[in-house]
C-alpha cells in the first residue's frame, strides 16, 4: 500500500491546508487498481498517489474537486466500460466504488474585545465548530497587531466588541483589507453609522462596505451577554452558510420525509 497520500494528509492538515482523500472501496471485474488504492489532493491542485491514472483518475478527481468544494463527502461509483450508466469511457469492463472525504481547516472566528460577550460567544462558537481568537485591546488604544498577525482568509469571520470607536476603525481596515466575508461591529446605529461614513470617505466602496455588519448579530431581542452572544453566533454561522436565518417563511420541507 502507498502511504504517500496519507502521509500528506497528515502535513496538510498540520498546516491547515484544504485536502480531499479518494479512496477506492470496492472493485468488481477487471479494473487497473485494487481496493486501498488512494489518490490525494490538494486545494493548488497538487496530487499524491494513484488510483489508475487516465481516464478513472481523471474522473476521480473531478468528484474530488467537487467534494472539496462543497465540503461534503461522496461515495461515487464508476464503470470501466465504453458505454452504460457511470461509464467513463474504458474497456477494463469492471466497476468500482470510491470513497471521497474532503478534509477542511476549522471556520475561524476572531474576537476583538473579549470582555462580558466575549466569553460566552468564545465557548458558544468553539461548540459551533469555530476555531476562535480572541484579540484583547485596551480602551482607547488602536493597537491590534495581533489581528495583524493573524491569518484571515475567505473562512474568517471577524467579531468587534471592543465598545471603543479608535479600535473599531483600526481593526475595520485591517480587517476589510483580507477577503473575509463578515465583520461584525458591537454599537448604537449612530455610532455604527458615523464609523462607515468615516471608512467612505476614506475610500472604502461598496463592495467592502457590504461584509461590514453593524449593529451585530440577528435581531432576537435579547438583552444578556449570553443572548447577544447567541445573536452574533447565530448571524456569523447564517452568513456562512448563506441563509436569511428564519424558517417559518420557508414554503420547502426542512426535514426528510
Amino acid at each position: 500500500m502507498n502511504h504517500e497520500p496519507i502521509s500528506a494528509l497528515a502535513k496538510a492538515i498540520e498546516k491547515k491546508q484544504p485536502a480531499v482523500l479518494a479512496t477506492v472501496v470496492e472493485v468488481e471485474g477487471a479494473s487497473p487498481v485494487k481496493v486501498g488504492a488512494q489518490i490525494l489532493l490538494l486545494a493548488d491542485g497538487t496530487t499524491f498517489g494513484t488510483v489508475g491514472g487516465g481516464r478513472l483518475e481523471s474522473a476521480i478527481l473531478e468528484d474530488a474537486r467537487e467534494a472539496l468544494s462543497q465540503g461534503t463527502s461522496l461515495l461515487k461509483h464508476y464503470s470501466l466500460k465504453e458505454k452504460g450508466s457511470d461509464a467513463i469511457g474504458v474497456l477494463c469492463g469492471g466497476e468500482l466504488r470510491a470513497f471521497i472525504q474532503p478534509y477542511k481547516p476549522l471556520p475561524k472566528l476572531v474576537i476583538v474585545g473579549g470582555g462580558h460577550i466575549g466569553r460566552p460567544l468564545n465557548v458558544m462558537s468553539e461548540a459551533a465548530g469555530f476555531e476562535v481568537t480572541i484579540v484583547d485591546v485596551e480602551p482607547g488604544r488602536a493597537d491590534i497587531s495581533a489581528l495583524e498577525a493573524t491569518t484571515l482568509d475567505q473562512d474568517t469571520y471577524v467579531v468587534l466588541i471592543s465598545t471603543d470607536h479608535i479600535t473599531d476603525k483600526s481593526a475595520l481596515r485591517t480587517a476589510l483589507k483580507k477577503p473575509i466575508p463578515y465583520v461584525g461591529m458591537i454599537g448604537s446605529r449612530a455610532k455604527c453609522q458615523i464609523i462607515l461614513e468615516h471608512l467612505r470617505s476614506d475610500g472604502y466602496g461598496d463592495d467592502a462596505l457590504s461584509r461590514v455588519y453593524a449593529p451585530i448579530g440577528l435581531d432576537l431581542g435579547g438583552p444578556s451577554p449570553q443572548e447577544i452572544a447567541v445573536a452574533i453566533l447565530a448571524e456569523v454561522i447564517a452568513v456562512r452558510r448563506g441563509s436569511t436565518g428564519g424558517l417559518r417563511s420557508r414554503q420547502e420541507n426542512i426535514t426528510p420525509e
